[in-house]
Formats: structure tokens, C-alpha cells, sequence
């Protein structure tokens, strides 16, 4: 029995590649380059179209804990994303254009996975099928998606960064250096002076942003606020956010500056950058006024502007059982940010759970779920558990596990590392139930 997998973004790749490591043929459809969302540019599969990092790497972060899962399950995904790793520091961050064409590139080369280059307007009839169209899909499948669930609207509003060309940067001002570590670090900070900062807060909070539709309201996804919007909180919102100087020295003076601005690369070549929590709805020409004023920038170029667009998800609690398949659908399971989680990290998880899930099934397997004290089990909870009421989608955190015995005077370092190892020792028996042959270790 063949898989009809709908979207090949991060999820939709994910899944599709574990059915068909599975030895069951798979269809995939992708409406690029026929069709393209507002955030979408590119004809390859994988598209990252917000920032290219996967955050944190280490243990002692839920999301480095759940790429070390994923890579144990014999994860497309974070193989690519570890092979096409640019410099971050302690974060995972890739050349994107270069993750896209590789990811694109093995799909493409599976005997088991036939792609076709088209939009499909209504949900699936396959007997087994995966929606991943992540949360701007097409607009006619989403509209019967959400006639289906009898939900009105729900949505939050996602925005990426601006980036610039590296050689556009002023040297003299930039220093490179990454927090709290030695020697000359990953990324580029630009050091602002308390006037300085409080000039960029003044201009952010009055200027002119692209309207949103009369009908809609602003339900921005609090990990990924805009610029402007952070700064309209308070004056210091950005100081202790994506602009803290913190575990930073300029080499220059030899002090901590009062605020700086991080620029994070985004190729292997180091060609360019994007400037880390700068995510904005600003119009175009309010961000080169604004950006260009911030120190070592008066020159700069920018390749791709900060923009804002629509993110559309389920109310898992709901929508979903605890297999993800939607309620009223057998058959037919969600996977990614649609299904209610966030992130890079998140949504690639849930299409590599969904598609070991459908494959079990398509070969007249039994189901098996990770154990809530993994990572993946853990995301699964918040889906199940989670209120209803004011539901939104979630990054994966440590807060989100069941919690251990004996700890409550332990440091949250220790007691994270703690959680990790009992996540990865509870991890092995479902790997050994449902991974295949060839993904085995």
C-alpha cells in the first residue's frame, strides 16, 4: 500500500524519507514550483525560510536533546543539517541553500518516493496519507482542512530577519566573538552604547510597518516576535533579549558594550549573514533607514529583507489523536508546525515520528509511541494534554518532561543533564522497535 505524503517541506521530507526507508513507495506532493506561499522562494525541497539555525546543540537544551534523538532514529534531516553545519557557536546553523539542494537531492533519488510537482487543493483520499504543508500551505486545502475541524481562523503570525552581505559590514566597527566563550567566536557583533540603543528602541517603536488585514489580530508566537513589536514592551526588552551583551567583551575598548547587535552566518563561504532576533515587519524602506544607522552598518546590503507572514495550525487537543491522525479521518495524520509545534527541530521530529507510525501501519505492524520521558514523547504530550482553551504551538523544553524523583535542590544544569539521560536510555527501545534494517546501528 502506497503513502500519499502532502508537502515537502522539513516534515513532509522527514516522512516521506522513513516510509520509504521502510520499503513502503510513497507519493509526494509539492506545489513549487507551480505554486509558491508568500515566504517561499526557492523550488527545493526543505526551504528554510526564517532563520538556518536549529538552535542549541547541547544536551543541556531540550532541542539539542531532541536532534540527538532524531539522529539516533536515523534522521534525513539532521544527517544533512550536520553535514551542511556552518560556524554558530554553541547552536546548529547550516548554509541553507546548500540543505535545501541536498535534502532535494535525496528524496529525488529514492526508488520508493515518486514526486509530483503539483498543488492539491482538498485533503488526501488515500487510505494513508501525511499532511505537512507546513503552516502556509495551500490556501484551498487548508480552507477544507479548517471546514473539516470546525475551527475559525487560527493563526499567529511568524517573521524572518533581514540578511546582509558580509563584506558590506564595517570591519573597523564589527568584532567577532560568541558569548561566554574564548578565542574569536562565530558571529559578528555591532557594540551600541546606551544612547545608541535607546535611539534604535525610539525609531523601532514609531516606525511605519506593513498593516496587517482588517480581519485579522496580532497572535505573534512569542519565541519569534518582531523587532518593533519587542521593543513596544519596554525600553530594556531588547537589552535583556536578542540584544544582550552578556558573556560579551569589545576587544577594542576592553568593556561589556550596554547592547549589541549579533549577525550570525548563513553560508559556508561566509557571505552572508542575518542579524539574530531582527525578525520584523517593518516596510523595506524603514529598514534600511533604521538598520543602516545601527554602528558598522551604513553601507550595508542587504540580500534579503525581514518580512511577516501567516502561520495557520490545528488545535492538536482537539484535531488530533495520540497517533496525530486528525479526529473524524483515520487514516490521515499531521505532521509539523501544523500539527502544533514550532520550530525547525520540532516540525522534521514529528514528520520522522508520523512516518515510522504510517509505515508500521502500511505493513500490518503495531503502533508504538515514544515514552513521554523522551523528546518526542514529550512533544506528543503537549499535543494530547495540552488546554484547548488558548492552545498555541510550542518549542520543545524540558518543562514539557515528567519530572525526576530526588532532584529539587539540583541546578537546572545538572538536572537537565539528568533528564537527558534518562530521555536517551528510554529512546533505545522504541529506536531498536521501530527502526528498520538500514537504519539500525
Amino acid at each position: 500500500m502506497e503513502v500519499v505524503v502532502v508537502g515537502a517541506g522539513l516534515a513532509g521530507c522527514e516522512a516521506a524519507w522513513q516510509i520509504a526507508s521502510r520499503g513502503v513507495p510513497v507519493v509526494l506532493y509539492e506545489m513549487k514550483p507551480t505554486r509558491f506561499s508568500p515566504a517561499h522562494q526557492s523550488p527545493e525541497f526543505a526551504e528554510l525560510v526564517c532563520s538556518n539555525s536549529f538552535r542549541a546543540s547541547g544536551l543541556g537544551n531540550a532541542v539539542g536533546l531532541l536532534k540527538e534523538e532524531m539522529r539516533r532514529l536515523g534522521s534525513l534531516v539532521l544527517r544533512v543539517a550536520d553535514e551542511t553545519a556552518v560556524p554558530a557557536g554553541r547552536a546548529l546553523a547550516v548554509d541553507r541553500l546548500e540543505f535545501s539542494k541536498r535534502i532535494t537531492a535525496e528524496i529525488e533519488a529514492h526508488p520508493k518516493v515518486e514526486i509530483r510537482r503539483e498543488e492539491l487543493k482538498g485533503l488526501p483520499a488515500a487510505p494513508l496519507a501525511v499532511l505537512a504543508t507546513g503552516p502556509l500551505g495551500s490556501e484551498a486545502l487548508v480552507n477544507e482542512l479548517q471546514r473539516h475541524v470546525g475551527e475559525a481562523s487560527l493563526y499567529f503570525y511568524d517573521a524572518i530577519s533581514p540578511i546582509v552581505y558580509a563584506d558590506s559590514i564595517d570591519p573597523e566597527v564589527a568584532f567577532r566573538a560568541s558569548r561566554w566563550e574564548e578565542g574569536p567566536g562565530d558571529y559578528l557583533n555591532l557594540p551600541l552604547d546606551r544612547a545608541g540603543y535607546e535611539g534604535l528602541v525610539d525609531e523601532l517603536a514609531r516606525a511605519d510597518t506593513v498593516p496587517l488585514h482588517a480581519f485579522e489580530s496580532a497572535l505573534y508566537f512569542e519565541g519569534c516576535l518582531p523587532i518593533e513589536e519587542m521593543a513596544r514592551r519596554g525600553r530594556d526588552t531588547l537589552a535583556h533579549g536578542p540584544m544582550k551583551p552578556v558573556g560579551l567583551e569589545d576587544p577594542r575598548t576592553g568593556e561589556r558594550p550596554h547592547a549589541v547587535v549579533q549577525l550570525r552566518q548563513e553560508d559556508k563561504r561566509g557571505v552572508l549573514y542575518n542579524l539574530v532576533g531582527f525578525q520584523t515587519k517593518l516596510r523595506v524602506a524603514e529598514q534600511k533607514r533604521i538598520f543602516r544607522a545601527l554602528p558598522g552598518m551604513g553601507e550595508a546590503v542587504f540580500a534579503r529583507y525581514g518580512s511577516v507572514h501567516r502561520n495557520t495550525y490545528l488545535n492538536a487537543p482537539t484535531c488530533l489523536n495520540e497517533t496525530l491522525e486528525l479526529v473524524g479521518r483515520p487514516g490521515l495524520y499531521v505532521a509539523g508546525q501544523m500539527a502544533g509545534v514550532e520550530g525547525y527541530v520540532e516540525s522534521a521530529a514529528l514528520g520522522g515520528l508520523v512516518g515510522a507510525l504510517v509505515a508500521r501501519r502500511a505493513r500490518g505492524e503495531h503502533v508504538v509511541l515514544p515514552e513521554p520521558a523522551t523528546a518526542h514523547g514529550a512533544l506528543l504530550g503537549h499535543l494530547r494534554e495540552s488546554s484547548p482553551r488558548g492552545f498555541q504551538p510550542m518549542n520543545v523544553n524540558y518543562g514539557l518532561f515528567p519530572p525526576l524523583e530526588g532532584t529539587r535542590r539540583l541546578k537546572k544544569r545538572e538536572k537537565n543533564q539528568r533528564l537527558a539521560a534518562r530521555a536517551l536510555e528510554t529512546l533505545e527501545p522504541y529506536r531498536r522497535a521501530v527502526a528498520p534494517e538500514a537504519l539500525q546501528r
